[in-house]
């Protein structure tokens, strides 16, 4: 799998979406907006019924429910994972990467443009508060 930036400041969860589908971010933007799913919407990445509807779209298959992050090798193979996890005025917020496992080599594909590498293994200053198991 391969990173793709986000270009848009809250485009994490279609970025994170197009790297699981293995598309650009301008393709998987365009069948988002067609869906009525925006980056700028606030519940794009508050809650998570647009990120299963757009996997979905795009052919991904999104466990039912979130789970709680326990330690990385507890992980699927591959998982959506929110990390950055805070809340502001009552509602949670996260930012959203992906989990990959490859044989032996795992890593967090991180769509924030500023990194100087989207392709992560720095496990241990990445704080995932919970888990989606996705299967492509």
């Amino acid at each position: 799998m391969r990173p793709v930036i986000q270009e848009e400041k809250t485009g994490c969860a279609i970025a994170s979406a197009a790297a699981l589908a293995g598309i650009s971010y301008k393709e998987a933007r365009g069948i988002a907006n067609n869906m009525g799913i925006y980056a700028g919407d606030e519940a794009l990445w508050s809650e998570t019924h647009y990120m299963r509807r757009l996997l979905t779209k795009l052919g991904i298959k999104a466990a039912k429910k979130e789970i709680l992050f326990k330690n990385w090798d507890s992980l699927p193979n591959r998982a959506l994972l929110s990390i950055k996890w805070h809340i502001e005025k009552g509602k949670h917020y996260w930012h959203w990467v992906v989990f990959a496992r490859e044989g032996e080599c795992s890593y967090v594909l991180d769509s924030k443009k500023s990194l100087k590498t989207n392709t992560r293994m720095d496990f241990g200053r990445i704080k995932p508060k919970w888990y989606i198991e996705v299967d492509i």
